[in-house]
């Protein structure tokens, strides 16, 4: 039987130990390659071919050099010793079997390192990042609310960052609002801010024929004008200056007015009026009126002494219908022209028919018209109802009223016209007559 023999590849006592594992299963397999090529064949059990070792060789592993579960070589006439494939520890002492061979041999969220199943975060991702094994592979990433290189340093996250670097176009602004970057063209500006702006206009051309292109915009060129000055028209972009009303200038440079004060008036025209010098009586008054001034500045209108009418449109000579224009007496009174006891003309005030009363202050409604308005025994006088019996009947007669009228009657004992005098009966008369009559 042969006998079971194991390369072995020794350094001196003080390198043993730890140094020997370096070496591994690499060592291992170039060892078997060489061992080969002179001529042995070496199983995992230890026993060789048909070609032995010299016996200095074997020698050097033999006994109990190596540990447990340990593979000894001589490597350069010296024993090494080695853990068989699979298995950690000492060599010189101890292997046990590796708890991990690759990635496979652990957990999804473990990875093998060293032949151990560990985490393998450790010391992996930066400051403050955050990092999750996925599949063995440890993944780093900044946690939320925080930005950064997860491999170098997370940082808290600024809004303002999504505009840092700008995502819109030029000539633009960017502006974080609800944690979304918002783009939107400079002023002056316009177009798509995400692709970029361009200015309004860059001459007249490119503007309506009533604006004109200033600063790079469409806008009106009156702007261009004077101090002061006015512009009402555009004429194919060019603007028409004018001093307004009372100014006096350049309208292209300024316009000054003639007057801010009634002081810088000359005394032909003393009124300032929209800073222009004025007369204030040119045009007021109407036709044949006087204009004065009062203050100097307030123009006062009236008709000329021998005149009438509305001083602010036209005066006239007087006429006798003037006196009742507009009418002096009072309410419910007409007035007629006439005279006074010196003979001089003046209005004349009565009240209108069926009233009565003072025309000069007032007449009122007449208590009757016509007899028909007044009771039987009464009649209509001066819109009065009256007893109709005054002074209508004669001496010695007596007035009885009906139907509005004065009825006369002589008194008992008289006779004759009731309307002008009754006398007394002669009884001496009557008798005589009367036997006269009986004999006749």
């Amino acid at each position: 039987m042969e006998k079971k023999t194991t390369a072995s590849y020794f350094f001196d006592s003080s390198t043993m130990g730890s140094s020997t594992a370096i070496f591994g299963s690499v060592l291992i397999l170039h060892l078997a390659c060489v061992i080969q090529a002179l001529g042995y064949n070496e199983c995992s059990t230890g026993v060789c071919g048909q070609t032995r070792l010299p016996l200095t060789d074997i020698t050097m592993c033999s006994g109990s050099v190596c540990g447990n579960n340990a593979h000894c070589t001589t490597i350069g006439e010296r024993p090494v010793c080695s853990c068989l494939k699979g298995y950690i520890g000492d060599p010189l002492h101890n292997c046990v079997r590796a708890e991990c061979l690759s990635n496979e041999d652990c957990r999804s969220h473990q990875a093998c390192i060293s032949e151990r199943c560990a985490d393998p975060c450790q010391g992996v991702c930066g400051a403050n990042a955050h990092c999750e094994t996925r599949n063995h592979v440890p993944v780093c990433s900044c946690p939320p609310g925080h930005t950064g290189n997860p491999f170098l340093n997370c940082r808290k996250f600024d809004p303002a960052e999504l505009c840092h670097p700008s995502p819109c176009g030029a000539n633009t602004q960017c502006e974080v609002i609800n944690n979304v970057p918002t783009c939107k063209c400079l002023s002056g500006y316009h177009g798509s801010p995400l692709s970029g702006c361009r200015h309004e206009c860059e001459n007249n051309a490119e503007c309506g024929p009533q604006q004109a292109c200033i600063e790079f915009r469409c806008q009106n060129p009156c702007t261009k004008c004077g101090k002061n000055a006015e512009c009402d028209i555009v004429r194919n972009h060019v603007p028409i200056c004018k001093c307004p009303r009372g100014y006096f200038g350049n309208p292209l440079s300024s316009c000054q007015p003639e007057c801010t004060q009634h002081a810088d008036c000359p005394a032909s025209k003393p009124a300032c009026f929209q800073n222009s010098c004025k007369n204030p009586c040119d045009s007021v008054c109407g036709v044949n009126a006087d204009c004065r001034l009062r203050n100097g500045i307030t123009p006062v209108c009236s008709c000329p002494k021998d005149m009438t009418g509305d001083p602010f449109v036209m005066c006239r000579p007087f006429t006798k219908q003037d006196l009742c224009e507009p009418n002096p007496c009072g309410t419910n009174a007409k007035c007629q022209p006439g005279y006074d006891r010196s003979n001089q003309e003046r209005p004349v005030c009565t009240c209108q028919p069926g009233y009565i009363g003072n025309p000069l202050t007032g007449c009122i409604r007449g208590e009757c018209v016509s007899d028909n308005e007044c009771p039987d025994h009464q009649a209509c006088f001066e819109y009065r109802c009256e007893n109709p019996c005054r002074g209508q009947c004669g001496v010695n007669a007596m007035c009885n009223p009906r139907r509005h009228v004065a009825v006369c009657t002589c008194h008992e004992g008289y006779n004759g016209d009731a309307l002008t005098q009754c006398h007394p009966i002669d009884r001496t008369a009557v008798k005589s007559e009367y036997y006269s009559c009986n004999t006749c």
